[in-house]
Formats: structure tokens, C-alpha cells, sequence
């Protein structure tokens, strides 16, 4: 299960906000655009999707880095020791 940090940082990529606790009514938007109760709740359902596709695609964009460099992970890893 999401906390509401993270459903904040989902929602919110760039910032801009302040929260007090874990409830809707805890958030103080400063610089950013509010959002509203509804799609602060409902992230907590979208954030384990939204979670697991931005992993799959880091995972993919690495691979692929990889493959562009002719280099396994385990030769990434020893160069960049």
C-alpha cells in the first residue's frame, strides 16, 4: 500500500507543496497546482501501477543503454567501481 507520500510525489512530480500528516486536509499546496481530495484518494490505487511501469521502463532504458554499449550489467558495475 502507497503512503501519502507517495501518492504526493506521483501526483505531484515537481513539488511545490507542504504535508502535515497523512490525511487530504494535512496538505498545504504552495507552489503548485492543488489537487483535488477525489485524486489524492484515488492515487493510492493508481500508485502501485504507476510504480511498476516507471520501474519497467528504467529497467528497459538500461537494457537498452547496455545493448547500445555491447557491455553486460556485470561489466557496467566493474567499470563504474
Amino acid at each position: 500500500m502507497a503512503t501519502s507520500t507517495q501518492v504526493l510525489q506521483m501526483l505531484i512530480p515537481n513539488g511545490g507543496y507542504a504535508a502535515s500528516g497523512h490525511e487530504y486536509e494535512g496538505i498545504e499546496f504552495l507552489e503548485c497546482e492543488p489537487i483535488t481530495k477525489a485524486q489524492f484518494q484515488a492515487g493510492f490505487a493508481q500508485y502501485d501501477k504507476w510504480q511498476a511501469d516507471k520501474d519497467a521502463k528504467t529497467a528497459s532504458d538500461k537494457a537498452a543503454l547496455l545493448a547500445k554499449l555491447g557491455i553486460t550489467a556485470d561489466e557496467a558495475k566493474l567499470l563504474l567501481s
